[in-house]
């Protein structure tokens, strides 16, 4: 970096290759997406650790921000037929999220509107919602059906009885909900990601993996743990030698929309890569700690080519034989790259060709100092044979660490350390010294607009 230039604030950069030099030594066309560049410089005022630990302030969210964004509910796969319904749930809210016609989802308020019993507590299918305490009964669609005791309920009709519901909206093989008749449509809030994500098409791949756990931080603490890839060097440094951290690629599309980038078969900056070769890299990403789980160890790097090439078209050829799908023309990026777009509140979903990863974070009922993390991984379906069939929900224990998870492979072991840091944080923030926290201009602009977006639900702007 030249010495001599001023820089603005947020426009500081690591000293390494950035992104973009990396995306040109691409042996395959790279996608537009992917070249799209947006780091506005968002201010470095410090943040109230009360955000993150003040009973009131999480009291403020459950009134005025979860009431009125959308929120992914669940897969379209996971409510198949006619009269299949899952339960999503989120600060006290219940939702029956039904297959009512073959083209057709709604979200019903879990709610008996006679004595407020829950409908229903778990997934399942049926051809009506009957209530087990006093037996009302609504239909498929949400209309009155039936009281067993009518004749003492005449001011129950099937005109005003009808169970109340959430918008429901659809996007790459995911239902959202959003309990605010008043909200702008789910293809407004997504934006950038649905013209970025029409070349991966999530809705032809099927859930292999759906893994959650109660983390012992707040849910804001949880989810923003995974909004930057600079705590590489001293949380994951077993992945340094793939993973290019310091210099990811950071971008704010829209006021809902932000996305990371980091390279994969490329050491971070922190380290010398004049010292690591280009087999010692590829067997560092092959070892397990990766997504990729030690299924290609023993390979060896052809001379002339490096770690990152070499690893692009193995996986080309893997995923080919695998689904049968034709991956030659896709971007060793693609086949490669950490992507990770975060549509706000509480929902990442990856980019790219790998098998995609989607986080979901969630505040843990109505505990301020605790949430609700999962983990979806994505496959795309076989090119010719049925659709492979989602995997059922897999909740860890209390006790229980990631690793118990074999699903997740070398992953369990990198969110494992990922934890080891969210209790300290909460309980750091409630010792600070000076009631703020301090953020990068550009590596946690996400954080950043995490919480302006926050504040203006909370203020009634939107």
């Amino acid at each position: 970096m030249n010495e001599n230039v001023v820089l603005k604030p947020g426009e500081a950069r690591c000293d390494a290759e950035s992104y973009q030099d990396i995306l040109d030594q691409d042996t395959r066309e790279v996608p537009w997406a992917l070249r799209q560049e947006a780091a506005p410089f968002l201010g470095d005022e410090p943040l109230s650790v009360e955000r993150f630990i003040d009973p009131d302030f999480f009291k403020l969210e459950v009134q005025k921000m979860w009431p009125r964004v959308w929120q992914m509910a669940c897969r379209e796969e996971d409510i198949p037929e006619v009269g299949d319904y899952t339960v999503y749930e989120n600060v006290g809210m219940s939702f029956l999220v039904a297959r009512t016609a073959p083209d057709k989802i709604q979200a019903f308020y879990n709610s008996c509107l006679h004595r407020g019993r829950k409908l229903k507590t778990q997934e399942g299918c049926a051809n009506q919602f009957r209530c087990p305490f006093h037996g009302l009964t609504w239909n498929l669609d949400g209309t009155f059906k039936e009281n067993p005791t009518a004749w003492d309920f005449p001011h129950m009709t099937k005109e005003n009885s009808k169970l109340p519901e959430a918008r429901t909206g659809t996007w790459g093989g995911f239902v959202f909900i959003n309990p605010n008749k008043d909200a702008p449509d789910l293809e407004t809030v997504l934006g950038p990601l649905v013209k970025h994500f029409e070349r991966w098409r999530l809705e032809d791949c099927y859930k292999f993996v759906h893994v959650g756990k109660v983390v012992p931080a707040n849910w804001k603490i949880t989810s923003e743990a995974f909004m930057e890839s600079f705590h590489t060097v001293d949380t994951h440094p077993q992945i340094m030698p793939f993973l290019a951290c310091a210099n990811s690629q950071y971008d704010v599309f829209s006021d809902y929309i932000t996305r990371q980038i980091s390279a994969n078969a490329i050491p971070s900056p922190h380290l010398d890569a004049s010292k690591i070769t280009q087999q010692e890299i590829l067997d560092e990403m092959t070892g397990g700690a990766g997504r990729r789980g030690g299924a290609e160890a023993g390979l060896q790097v052809p001379d002339g080519m490096t770690a990152r090439a070499f690893m692009a078209e193995v996986s080309r050829q893997a995923y080919n034989a695998e689904d049968g799908n034709d991956y030659s023309d896709k971007s060793d990026a693609e086949m490669l790259d950490a992507i990770l777009y975060n549509c706000f509140p509480n929902i990442s979903v990856w980019g790219g060709f790998l098998p995609n990863i989607v986080y979901r974070w969630r505040p843990n009922g109505m505990d301020v100092d605790s949430a609700l993390m999962e983990v979806i991984w994505l496959k795309r379906c076989p090119k010719d044979g049925p659709r492979p069939q989602p995997v059922p929900f897999h909740m860890l224990g209390e006790d229980e660490p990631w690793t118990a998870a074999e699903e997740l492979g070398g992953l369990a072991e990198v969110f494992e350390q990922d934890m080891a840091n969210l209790p300290f944080v909460q309980d750091g923030m409630k010792a600070s010294g000076t009631g703020v926290v301090n953020l990068g201009n550009y590596q946690e602009m996400r954080v950043r607009q995490h919480h302006i977006m926050l504040d203006r639900y909370i203020n009634g702007e939107l």
